[in-house]
Parts: structure tokens; sequence; C-alpha cells
């Protein structure tokens, strides 16, 4: 195991962020509304994620058991700042977006690997979760438009954006009481 997040931890973590996110769209809907819509084309936000990335990768890939790609490892933690600085120089364009799916694509590995062989059925409550992160997050990364799209589609109906930002709560709160459940059976 690379991360020594627990099945609980990895509820109780998205489950408060899912809730707090929805309570802020709730509370400060024009604020975030208008923050989200600058967000996917913002370069600062774009070469900060891409540089959170960067660091996650190398650390991941100098720490990681790579098997019979192990004589891979030095190539590969040379070239990953390589492609970070050509990302950021040749594919600026909605580089915040392109960021953010990449880091939904890395978060996914500590998620599913706290869930690994867990015998609780609740697990799927996450697990499904972070495999719909896991392709939105290639559609952001491939199509990063789709984000921006997304956020105006979202944006444009206070029905839309109740119904999501209600949405992001209660799934939160389900997390959160599959944490509280899975400490009180153990």
């Amino acid at each position: 195991m690379i991360y020594s997040l627990s099945l609980g931890a990895a509820f109780a973590t998205v489950g408060a962020l899912l809730v707090i996110f929805g309570l802020f769209a709730l509370l400060r809907r024009s604020t975030l509304q208008s923050w989200l819509r600058t967000l996917p084309r913002s370069r600062e936000w774009g070469y900060g994620l891409l540089a959170v990335v960067t660091v996650w990768s190398w650390w991941l890939i100098r720490t990681i058991d790579l098997g019979e790609f192990d004589n891979w490892r030095i190539r590969v933690l040379i070239a990953i700042p390589i492609a970070a600085i050509l990302t950021a120089r040749y594919v600026d364009e909605l580089l915040a977006a392109r960021a953010i799916g990449m880091l939904l694509l890395l978060a996914a590995e500590p998620l599913l690997e706290s869930a690994f062989l867990q015998p609780e059925l609740s697990r799927l409550f996450l697990v499904s979760f972070v495999y719909a992160g896991i392709v939105i997050g290639m559609f952001w990364i491939g199509m990063p438009y789709l984000m921006r799209d997304q956020i105006q589609w979202f944006s444009n109906s206070e029905r839309r954006w109740n119904t999501g930002a209600l949405t992001s709560i209660l799934y939160g709160g389900v997390l959160l009481i599959c944490c509280l459940t899975l400490h009180r059976s153990s």
C-alpha cells in the first residue's frame, strides 16, 4: 500500500468535502458561480494545479513499486517535469480544467486503495463516486471545454444549481453516515 488511508478516513474526507462544497454552493451561489466560470481558463490556477500534479506524480513514481518496469523509473522521473513544462508552455488553453482532471485521477488511487478488499458493502458508495470522478477526469483532460460547458449549464439555472448542491450535500451525508456505521461495527 502506498497510502495509509483507512476506509473510514476516506468516507469522512470525501463526505466532508462534498457537504462543505454543497453548503458553500447554496450559501454563496453568486460568488462560487463567478469563480467557477473563470476557473477553467485561469492561468494562475492552471499553473498552480499543474505544479501540484507534477509533484504528486513525481513522488508517486519515486515511491511506488513498478515491478518489471522498475528500470524505467529514472526515465519517467525525468520525463514528468519535462512533460509538465511542455504542457504549461504549449497546452495552456484551459489548463486548469486539465489539471483538475489530472488531480481527480491521482486522488482516485488512495480512495480506491482504502476500499480494496474491504468486506463492507458501504464501500461501494465511495467506489462508485470515485469511478464517476475518474471518467469525468479523463474527459476534462481530453476535452477541457466540457468542464467550462458543464459549469455554464449548472450556473444558467437556479434549479439545476440547487439540485447539484443538494445532491452534493446528500451524497456527502451518506458517506459520512457510512463512516459512522463503519466505526460502530468495528
